[in-house]
């Protein structure tokens, strides 16, 4: 078995390595391959500590990379890493991403429009009234809704998207095999069928306290805003808030009771700034998401023109300038930005930030 990917999967069952030391080990040797198979003095030469160095080695000695893909896709599971189109644009955006995500279902470029719900797993009947009150209608207007399935707010925020006929997200603190906790296998179905079950821990990993940090900040980085609904002080809600503020997200959070425990924590997040929400309709007006459904409209139904044709051919997957693009089509800027901004709109191209564009293969393929 030659997939590539299957050494991004050997080193994230290496522990201690994370994204900033899988990215050394990226500059140094160019290939995860290379690196799998690498003598200990390259390893260290990489910037690799000793423990991390005999870690790397121990999991070589322990576990086979054939048998651990071979085992994955029997569980149709899908690998996505760094390098591939399927990642998440927000996601891989921040400070370091994830290198690789496990997932059950399907990532959608509709995902692009996602907001997240979260909240205390010890949910009142207000709580629950409102969740699904929000989840419903961004769900109803096109937009993802992206929570940690945990019981209370999570699972509530996953069934009211699900219900709308919407799609939702749900990120494991655990393998995505592991479905915690076990009485949501039912919703975990139905997630996989309209949406995707997410995580960056392999296969296998249970549900451990330490686990969900790691997992509250791919919440927040898949998503445009965080929404808490109900969390008393200490919620991991709060976490995946914070998480928001320092990705560039916004954060809204619904006020409640100040008798309320389970309103501590929201009360709190707009006494510090958080976007105070009163009606669920001002979300989609302060993220401009009241045009979602006519976003994924666009990118179905609108034809390409000579002038997409021609911007297509000159973007790759290597990030250009817009300058660069009207040097290379030699048509005027205005033309060529209007022509972006709809390409865009329909899945063609992408900003991956700066003016810099880069070609969509799929949508590449689909307009050849």
């Amino acid at each position: 078995m030659n997939d590539p990917r299957k050494y991004w999967i050997g080193f994230n069952f290496v522990k201690g390595i994370g994204p900033v030391r899988f990215q050394k080990l990226l500059d140094f040797f160019g290939k995860p391959e290379i690196a799998w198979h690498a003598p200990p003095e390259a390893l260290r030469k990489a910037g690799l500590g000793e423990k991390i160095v005999e870690n790397i080695l121990l999991t070589r000695s322990t576990i086979s990379l054939d048998q651990k893909w071979e085992q994955i896709q029997e569980q149709g599971i899908t690998v996505i890493t760094w390098e591939d189109d399927g990642y998440p644009r927000r996601l891989k955006e921040i400070d370091q991403p994830p290198p690789l995500l496990y997932v059950k279902g399907e990532i959608s470029p509709e995902d692009e429009w996602a907001v997240a719900i979260v909240g205390t797993r010890n949910v009142t009947a207000y709580g629950r009234q409102i969740t699904d009150e929000i989840a419903g209608i961004l769900s109803g207007s096109g937009v993802t809704v992206i929570s940690g399935m945990a019981r209370g707010v999570d699972a509530i925020a996953h069934q009211a998207a699900l219900n709308s006929g919407g799609r939702t997200i749900a990120v494991f603190g655990a393998g995505v095999d592991r479905i915690y906790p076990p009485e949501h296998r039912a919703l975990a179905d139905r997630i996989t069928e309209r949406g995707a079950l997410i995580s960056d821990y392999a296969p296998g990993t249970p549900p451990e306290a330490s686990n969900f940090p790691a997992r509250n900040r791919i919440i927040s980085g898949l998503a445009m805003a965080v929404v808490v609904t109900e969390a008393g002080q200490r919620s991991g809600a709060l976490i995946t808030a914070s998480f928001a503020a320092d990705q560039g997200r916004e954060v809204f959070a619904v006020p409640g009771s100040v008798k309320s425990p389970q309103s501590r924590g929201t009360n709190r997040l707009i006494q510090d700034g958080a976007y105070l929400v009163q009606d669920p309709k001002e979300i989609l007006d302060v993220l401009s998401l009241t045009m979602v459904t006519q976003h994924h409209t666009a990118r179905v139904v609108l034809p390409a023109d000579a002038v997409e044709a021609q911007v297509l051919e000159t973007l790759s997957q290597e990030p250009m300038h817009i300058d660069e693009i009207g040097t290379r089509t030699e048509l005027p800027i205005d033309k060529i930005s209007a022509t972006l901004a709809l390409m865009e709109l329909k899945g063609m191209v992408r900003q991956v930030g700066g003016m810099n564009y880069v070609a969509v293969r799929d949508s590449q393929a689909d307009y050849e």
